[in-house]
């Protein structure tokens, strides 16, 4: 079940990229929508405003990074600020909030959707980060455990390819050709008197 749930949530991780990518493409650019036609800003308010508006409006969660506009995870009229959870369990998760970039403003807060948020929760599943120092060391425990089992699974199949091929056979062998030599043999001398007789 360990090896199941690393080897599932390993391959989530490796989905990080076209996961970030389908949420800019879809939510991030809907709730840019808006502001799509507006020329570029000249100049941006204070980082200092925008940082306390997204602690106004998610109260008890942390800052986890923020986006300045023209970044990839923002757009050229808005700051994105990204807050996380303050608790283990939430500590991952993150909700974006766009901010004005000239007034300093909300402008919208929406949670992450079902798969990054598989992707988010994945990722410190598959590296043992939940739950302190225990947990790390469980984890470090069943990686050796595994390690192990997949070494010494290896190990015996490579000896076994080294047995030779006739040995194996040989018990068999020996029993069908215990009987091959007279038959061969008496087929052999029956020919022989039918054509001399011949």
């Amino acid at each position: 079940m360990w090896l199941g749930v690393v080897g599932l949530t390993g391959v989530i991780n490796t989905l990080s990229i076209p996961i970030f990518g389908y949420w800019q493409n879809t939510e991030l650019t809907a709730m840019t929508a808006p502001y799509k036609d507006r020329p570029a800003l000249t100049e941006t308010g204070s980082v200092e405003q925008a940082l306390r508006t997204a602690y106004a409006a998610a109260p008890g969660m942390e800052l986890n990074w923020i986006s300045f506009p023209g970044n990839e995870f923002a757009s050229p009229h808005h700051f994105a600020a990204f807050m996380r959870g303050a608790t283990p369990l939430t500590f991952k998760l993150l909700t974006p909030l766009l901010i004005d970039a000239r007034t300093g403003e909300l402008i919208d807060r929406r949670e992450m959707p079902w798969y990054v948020s598989a992707l988010l929760i994945s990722q410190p599943l598959h590296f043992g980060d939940y739950g302190g120092l225990p947990l790390k060391i469980l984890w470090a425990l069943l990686d050796l455990i595994a390690i192990v089992v997949l070494g010494s699974g290896v190990y015996l199949w490579l000896k076994k390819r080294e047995t030779s091929f006739e040995p194996r056979l040989r018990p068999a062998q020996v029993e069908e050709t215990a009987g091959a030599p007279s038959v061969h043999h008496e087929d052999q001398v029956y020919t022989l008197r039918k054509t001399n007789s011949g």
